[in-house]
């Protein structure tokens, strides 16, 4: 895990090692443990390493002997299998990262198709000054882009770019209103007007600072269900789990795990558990004294039964308004996920001990968990209805805005979703995973491991699981009112502990309770934000967080949620406040 960055000039002279500095002094917190250079004609990359996989000579760029240069993001897990099929001779290195060298003289601009891992990866070829930039197909790891006056300039996060003074702050409002009905945003563009997205899987080819090719590989299979037994399935899948669990846990250092004590964390601890001979080290966040429910009592059970050394970690309240501006800070890319909280608390902790966490994200796009995927195959006369058809402001009078164009990435994407004979349900499924899962809950994972220089690794979303779970025959998803019924069916096997198919109640975060403690003094705080009155009707705003109660419904609390998020993201990224307090103090600052 790393961060990366670069750029390629238009008039074809060097590159400036200010721009480059200032974008590599940005991505520390990314890669603490050693920076590394290269300037080539009109192109210059930069990396900071966090030093994972061969600690001796795995520093970056990497090189081939014929002038390639590399600089990666990211974890090649199948780099072993790589080295054998590609021949040893004429590796330099250790580095999984070294591969992808050896696969571009062979396979030239789809270099990424045989790839099993999660990347970010800029290569530059000195024959035509190419420059080449892809992103793995799941789009775990973050790669940005903004085509400027002075060429073409890259990075692993929006902030980094931003620090060159070459692109400037400025809001792209389409794109925030997407964020406030729908918690992220979707497709090429970000919140930032002129930085836009490498999309996940895609690549791009680079040459005198301009974008002249791109290339696409997929995450999901373009086809229809399999038709297969439970039996037979539940085979191959087991075969897979254990298959990705154990690349995701090569590494020369310490690891450890999240769980939730949901299903998808049980089955990551599950595989571990099998796979290790010392017990695994997992890290659980709960809320004590709140309403919510606590799932650190069975994480814990869940933990005891397969022998795993279990942390329990309380998040606060104080925990919420101290550093809840630091946590919008790392989200430069804003995802207004509550998730954010207990996933910044977690990797605090963890950090201490492990420089590698596996993580359960993934397990309810690939194979079914949310409800919607049941409203949405549903008939419009049983209460069917269509993706993320709600927005979360939706009805309450906020927006100066209210047309329903935030929608119109989630219905490109279900456009998008029609081919191969895919379900309504494999729909619905391509929907979350193109949008959802990278510029949400990707994200989130990516922003708050890294502000801690911790490595996070997803074994659900890897080609070889997914091509099993995606293609499952839907009733092998979802029965009756349960999803994941596969994933289900193989932990209740496996790790009976962990209740699989027992009732659960969807993991939550108490911010509205929290918020309403505070609400008359948020309310003209968030009400006067300039990011606010621009979007919002200030007089609503500001009711909205007054008449907040202990225990406010759901749709005010998320709303309020959304709000004071979005505050302290403008309040920080748009207009520059330093997050090094709490809430209030950063929201008075002007």
């Amino acid at each position: 895990m790393c961060g990366i960055a670069g750029m390629q000039t238009t008039s074809g002279q060097a590159p400036s090692m200010t721009v480059l500095n200032a974008m590599s002094d940005a991505l520390t917190h990314r890669g603490p443990d050693g920076e590394g250079s290269f300037v080539s004609g009109a192109t210059g990359l930069m990396q900071t390493r966090l030093a994972i996989i061969d600690l001796e000579t795995g520093d970056q760029p990497l090189f081939d002997d014929e002038g390639l240069a590399l600089v990666a993001n990211g974890e090649i897990y199948n780099y072993l299998e790589l080295r054998r099929e590609l021949g040893e001779a004429g590796f330099k290195t250790h580095s999984d990262c070294e591969p992808p060298l050896k696969l571009y003289r062979r396979d030239g601009v789809r270099f990424a198709d045989a790839l099993r891992g999660m990347y970010a990866i800029a290569l530059y070829d000195p024959d035509g000054e190419r420059l080449m930039l892809t992103r793995d197909p799941f789009g775990i790891k973050p790669l940005y882009y903004a085509e400027t006056g002075h060429g073409f300039i890259f990075a692993s996060e929006p902030q980094a770019l931003l620090a060159t003074g070459l692109v400037s702050p400025e809001m792209n409002s389409p794109a925030i209103g997407e964020l406030l009905q729908l918690q992220f945003t979707t497709g090429r563009e970000t919140a930032f007007r002129h930085i836009c997205r490498v999309l996940p899987g895609e690549t791009l080819v680079i040459e005198r600072g301009r974008v002249l090719e791109r290339h696409r590989r997929h995450a999901l299979p373009a086809e229809g269900p399999r038709p297969q037994s439970e039996e037979h399935a539940i085979v191959m899948l087991e075969d897979a789990l254990i298959d990705s669990v154990r690349v995701h846990q090569r590494s020369d250092v310490p690891y450890g795990m999240f769980l939730s004590g949901g299903i998808d964390s049980s089955v990551i601890l599950a595989c571990m558990a099998r796979l290790n001979d010392q017990p695994v080290k997992c890290y659980t966040a709960g809320f004590s004294g709140t309403r919510v429910r606590d799932e650190r009592e069975h994480a814990a059970r869940v933990a005891s039964a397969t022998g795993a050394d279990h942390e329990s970690i309380d998040v606060t309240e104080e925990d919420f308004w101290s550093l809840l501006p630091a946590m919008v800070a790392s989200t430069d890319d804003p995802t207004a996920d509550y998730a954010i909280i207990p996933t910044y608390k977690l990797a605090s902790v963890a950090a201490q001990d492990v420089k590698v966490v596996l993580c359960g994200e993934g397990g309810d796009e690939l194979f079914a968990g949310y409800g919607r995927y049941r409203a949405v195959t549903r008939p419009t006369w049983l209460g069917g209805r269509a993706m993320r058809s709600r927005g979360a402001l939706d009805g309450l009078k906020l927006l100066r805005n209210e047309a329903p164009a935030w929608r119109d990435g989630i219905m490109s994407a279900w456009n998008k979703s029609a081919i191969g004979g895919r379900t309504r349900l494999q729909r619905a499924q391509a929907v979350d995973c193109a949008d959802w899962l990278p510029n949400d809950l990707l994200i989130k994972l990516d922003r708050c491991l890294m502000a801690h220089s911790l490595e996070g690794r997803t074994p659900l979303l890897d080609p070889v699981v997914a091509d099993i779970a995606y293609r499952l025959p839907d009733n092998l998803k979802l029965k009756g009112r349960i999803g994941k019924h596969l994933l289900r069916a193989w932990l209740a096997k496996h790790l009976p502990e962990a209740e699989p198919f027992a009732r659960k109640r969807g993991f939550t975060v108490p911010v509205g309770e929290w918020i309403a403690g505070r609400g008359a003094r948020l309310a003209p705080l968030v009400a006067r934000q300039p990011g606010v009155t621009e979007l919002c009707n200030a007089e609503r705003v500001a009711a909205l967080f007054a008449g907040l109660t202990t225990t406010p419904a759901k749709h005010d609390g998320q709303a309020a949620w959304l709000l004071l998020y979005f505050a302290l993201w403008h309040q920080h990224h748009m207009l520059g406040v330093p997050a090094d307090g709490p809430v209030e103090e950063v929201l008075s600052a002007r």
